[in-house]
């Protein structure tokens, strides 16, 4: 008895799934992407990155992920593509059919799969050996996003419930409301990630050269033509590689079709094959592009991408490393940390800050290792930077630098090192400032002490300081003198013929000198200036006012014979 009833609704309902399988083929992708039939190409492009983004197979494991991905890939197919578009618009088939050969939506070895149908369409399947999308040329590009189950754990023998044909027969009609959230969840970045899904820029030879070239920065670079096809596709891997990456790569793509000149200039000619490159800083300092020929599947290309990041950073080992004198006024900082191989912000970094610092990493796992010891590293990972005058600091030690996400980390280490760089620079003006001085009056020491006051010279002049603010005064004024012309020939210690030459003393550190001259050593002048003839062993002193003008004075009278010297007590040496 139970026959009939059950005869009766499968005969009800065959019209009704025939209908419904006609629908799930004609999916209306202006519905599919949200987006209106005047939307432009830049905002369907925009909806296809963002829904793709949040279906990824990868990503989503929600039911009806796989097959929203699919139809994303579809719809995007069809309105990117302008004579596609303009048939779908005229007929409802991209092809300009007036109908639909049949499609195909199914689940095979625990992997969804679709198809669009028609002759030389193209279509994305996904199988054992990964995502892929062919056209009716035969050109094949593999996407392995690794994804796939049990059609056992959804109850159905094609991989789905009832409820879930329902929901995209719904999505069909036209009530799928449209509402997508962007983005996915790879290291440190998500739906709810202060960064949003990365854009693939459009780059031509003025950006290229602005924002790509030699400043450090890893880009990926797709390059295409208008005509070659399955560029769209292609993106969308890369955007997410460049997200999960965000802070170390950049994406951008190239038409060679309008930036010839470009193109040529990088040495990759127009062509109808999309070609994926990556734009990085070698060891040698110059910039290389690098063809990647792998599976266009993000974790290859991750993998990739990771492996060609900048290695500008020294390996050393530290039983054998001393900060070295470099030549240039660098900075230098040394990553100490756990890791085998150089960290990919220290890579990152370094690439960012290749001339404007000398980079170190090594490996160490014991905080009383000699060398940690030495500069006071009591905390892994740290980091130790040298100045160029040849002082060193620990920038950073311990968790601190372990940082939630990969951009968070770059952003901790460029902050450090513009600010130990603003140290450096402070550093180096101070120095320079010194050596300035020195210079121009330099300091008496034991290495000079014969040029400056020995019996080549008639006459040296000694300023004498006990503080630094005296030691500034009697520079400029002796100087200024310096480079006056007097009586006799000037010269600042260099002992030929008939000169004199003027020296700076710190008394403070040099009382044993003055007690030369003077059994008091001068103990209640805190400045003052000796002239003193070596060849006659004879000094005169002037304890006045020291300005420019008295301090001439003394001079011309010493020089003109006008000043009475006195017997020194012994011979001024070095101790």
């Amino acid at each position: 008895m139970m026959i009939r009833p059950v005869l009766l609704f499968v005969l009800l309902a065959l019209p009704f799934f025939f209908f419904l399988s006609r629908g799930a083929k004609t999916l209306d992708p202006y519905k599919v992407l949200g987006v209106e039939k005047s939307a432009t190409q830049r905002d369907i492009q925009k909806a296809f990155h963002k829904l793709s983004l949040k279906y990824h197979p990868d990503k989503n494991k929600n039911k009806g992920a796989q097959e929203k991905f699919a139809e994303i890939n579809n719809a995007y197919e069809i309105l990117s593509d302008e004579d596609k578009r303009k048939n779908y618009d005229l007929y409802g088939d991209a092809q300009g059919n007036t109908g639909f050969n049949e499609g195909n939506f199914g689940n095979r070895e625990g992997y969804t799969y679709f198809s669009s149908g028609g002759p030389g369409g193209e279509h994305f399947t996904s199988g054992p050996g990964g995502w892929q999308t062919t056209s009716g040329q035969g050109n094949t590009r593999s996407f392995s996003f690794s994804f796939g189950g049990d059609s056992s754990t959804s109850g159905s023998p094609f991989g789905f419930d009832m409820g879930d044909i329902f929901s995209n027969f719904f999505r069909s009609s036209g009530k799928y409301n449209g509402n997508h959230q962007g983005g996915f969840s790879s290291s440190g970045t998500g739906p709810n990630s202060e960064f949003p899904p990365v854009n693939i820029e459009d780059i031509d030879l003025p950006s290229f050269n602005k924002k790509i070239r030699d400043q450090g920065m890893t880009w990926l670079l797709l390059f295409y033509s208008s005509s070659s096809k399955g560029h769209n596709a292609i993106e969308s891997v890369i955007s997410e590689v460049a997200n999960s990456l965000h802070g170390a790569v950049k994406a951008g793509k190239i038409n060679c079709q309008t930036e010839q000149a470009l193109c040529r200039d990088l040495g990759v000619p127009s062509s109808k094959l999309d070609r994926l490159f990556i734009y990085r800083d070698g060891s040698n300092g110059r910039d290389s592009l690098l063809e990647y020929n792998g599976e266009f599947d993000p974790r290859s290309l991750k993998s990739f991408c990771q492996d060609h990041l900048p290695r500008i950073s020294e390996r050393v080992d530290l039983s054998r490393f001393e900060f070295p004198s470099i030549n240039e006024n660098l900075p230098q900082v040394l990553l100490l940390s756990t890791k085998k191989d150089t960290p990919i912000m220290w890579r990152v970094i370094s690439g960012l800050y290749r001339k404007r610092f000398a980079f170190y990493d090594a490996e160490v796992h014991d905080v009383s290792h000699p060398f940690l010891k030495k500069y006071e590293v009591k905390e892994l990972p740290a980091l130790v930077g040298r100045l160029s005058n040849g002082d060193t600091y620990v920038l950073k030690a311990g968790p601190g630098i372990a940082v939630k996400d990969l951009q968070s980390g770059i952003n901790e280490l460029k902050s450090l090192l513009e600010s130990f760089e603003r140290k450096n620079k402070a550093a180096s003006s101070h120095s320079k400032k010194t050596e300035s001085q020195e210079k121009s009056i330099p300091l008496l020491t034991p290495s000079n002490m014969n040029t400056l006051c020995g019996d080549a010279t008639p006459v040296c002049f000694i300023g004498v300081f006990r503080s630094q603010k005296a030691r500034e005064k009697l520079d400029n004024i002796l100087s200024a003198l310096s480079r006056k012309t007097l009586v006799r020939k000037q010269s600042q210690g260099l002992g030929h013929g008939d000169s004199i030459s003027y020296s700076l003393l710190d008394a403070k550190k040099q009382a044993q000198i003055l007690s030369s001259f003077d059994r008091s050593g001068f103990k209640s002048f805190d400045t003052f200036i000796l002239s003193y003839k070596p060849r006659k062993g004879k000094f005169a002193a002037y304890t006045g006012e020291l300005t420019m003008e008295e301090v001439e004075k003394f001079v011309g009278s010493v020089l003109n014979g006008d000043v009475i010297f006195t017997k020194i007590r012994q011979n001024p040496t070095f101790k």
